[in-house]
């Protein structure tokens, strides 16, 4: 659209959320193919989410993807307008000051969203505005997989195979080359005037391992492709290795579509890795999964999805012992090492993420919802699907969840997945010099351990054994 089209067209409202990128972006797109002038904004409205308002990582990471996207749409003639909510009175005052004509926007799942964004289509389309939305972040939408008997699926298997059955290859879409642009309307605030960005270099560590935005989603791509990918069905358990496609935030923030990602692994596939892109389209499927459940059951964010652990014995919450765990004072090795790395980088290896959480659940009896609470400020990848999904599962007390008396015993779980102790070194460097059996279980020699590392507790802060047997205890009084 030369600069002469531009100035006829009408304007349209292109309202940038958790889809953070040019490519694969249907909002944008329709935009462009019913010919309007696409507005780019971004509203900051974190009161709205309820109860998850973003967490402080998070918030760090979509800073750095929002410059990202404005460079992008500035390298295309655009740029993006940032405001600060409330949504509705936002968008109604961005149209009546612009002239727009319409509204385009891709679909978030979370409770709080789905209604907010109900009711805005709702209400624009009562006052004449044109207002669409899309999928932009999810291989199948939540109410698009049905059991046989029409309702949502509560195991992942044959969730899974549903959606195997349905399986098309979506088209994938290259940003425009140049986008049409015209400066009407306001401007709106600075990006460092949302205050995204923390006020003290805490994340600073995050950077030396991410590079948020849709160009650093792609190169994060490439490198899986070209690397973790082939190995990835038996290495993606090894935090000692880099054997994952460290994905997830950039997923999380929409930098990156699922079916780009599925894309790029069926043009490699052949009979060599078919096994692993087969276990990672899986992984996929587990994040389609949590949305699932997550839309047709929307309290589990805070409730049990099984409400016979309602009544469930939890030890009661002391912030000392929590700050243990959150701190990585545990006094177990592999516990504090996937801790210390969240806190490092805002991010933790899968298998850990599991580790840690049973032991906060069952040897320490804490309530799950303690750890999602941390998780969900710390991550930066943090998604409210995801992380409830989690939660609940390595809890005993979600949909499809790992029953409860399976008890991770991290002693083992290190010495398998972390056999040379390397992923413990590197987060625990304290603990680097002892010999390999004593980096796993460092209170077998006290005195060693005093030599090598005297801030390290001594001892964990439960009995391994003894906790897993309350925990158990626990869980037969309530099957009882």
């Amino acid at each position: 659209m030369s600069g002469t089209d531009a100035n006829a067209a009408a304007l349209a409202l292109v309202w940038f959320r958790n889809d953070l990128r040019l490519d694969d972006n249907p909002a944008l797109q329709a935009a462009l193919d019913a010919g309007y002038v696409p507005v780019p904004v971004y509203i900051h409205a974190p009161d709205e989410a309820g109860d998850w308002r973003p967490g402080a990582a998070s918030d760090a990471w979509r800073h750095r993807s929002l410059a990202a996207l404005d460079a992008r749409l500035r390298q295309r003639g655009s740029h993006l307008r940032h405001f600060f909510g409330p949504s509705l009175a936002t968008l109604q005052s961005l149209i009546a000051m612009s002239g727009a004509e319409a509204v385009f926007w891709n679909r978030r799942y979370e409770p709080a969203f789905e209604r907010r964004d109900a009711h805005i289509k709702q209400t624009l389309r009562a006052q004449g505005v044109r207002a669409e939305s899309f999928n932009s972040a999810l291989l199948f939408e939540p109410w698009t997989v049905r059991t046989r008997q029409g309702g949502p699926f509560k195991v992942f298997t044959p969730f899974w195979k549903a959606v195997l059955a349905q399986w098309q290859h979506a088209p994938c879409g290259d940003a425009p080359a140049r986008l049409p642009y015209r400066d009407d309307g306001p401007a709106g605030v600075p990006l460092v005037a949302l205050k995204l960005a923390p006020r003290r270099d805490w994340d600073r560590g995050f950077w030396n391992e991410w590079t948020p935005g849709e160009e650093g989603a792609r190169a994060a791509l490439d490198t899986f492709v070209d690397g973790a990918l082939r190995g990835y069905a038996t290495q993606r358990d090894r935090p000692d290795r880099a054997g994952t496609s460290r994905l997830s935030p950039h997923l999380h923030f929409g930098e990156l579509s699922p079916w780009r990602i599925a894309s790029a692994l069926e043009r490699e596939r052949n009979a060599r890795n078919a096994a692993d892109i087969d276990a990672f389209l899986r992984e996929l499927g587990w994040r389609e999964f949590a949305h699932h459940l997550l839309h047709h059951f929307p309290d589990t964010p805070s409730q049990n999805f099984d409400p016979r652990f309602n009544d469930f014995d939890w030890a009661p919450a002391t912030e000392a012992r929590l700050a243990e765990w959150r701190d990585g004072r545990t006094g177990v090795p592999i516990v504090d090492a996937g801790l210390r790395e969240l806190w490092a980088t805002g991010w933790m290896h899968n298998r850990v993420r599991m580790i840690v959480a049973s032991f906060l659940t069952k040897h320490l009896r804490q309530h799950w919802r303690h750890g999602a609470r941390w998780f969900w400020d710390t991550l930066v990848d943090a998604d409210l699907a995801n992380n409830t999904l989690g939660w609940q599962w390595v809890a005993g007390t979600g949909a499809d969840a790992a029953p409860y008396f399976r008890v991770f015993n991290p002693l083992l779980q290190a010495q398998k997945f972390d056999p040379d102790g390397r992923y413990i070194a590197r987060w625990l460097p304290e603990l680097a010099s002892l010999p390999l059996p004593l980096r796993f279980a460092p209170w077998q020699d006290p005195q060693a351990l005093q030599r090598a590392a005297p801030e390290y507790p001594p001892q964990p802060n439960v009995e391994l054994a003894a906790g897993r047997d309350r925990a158990l205890a626990a869980y037969r009084k309530l099957r009882d």
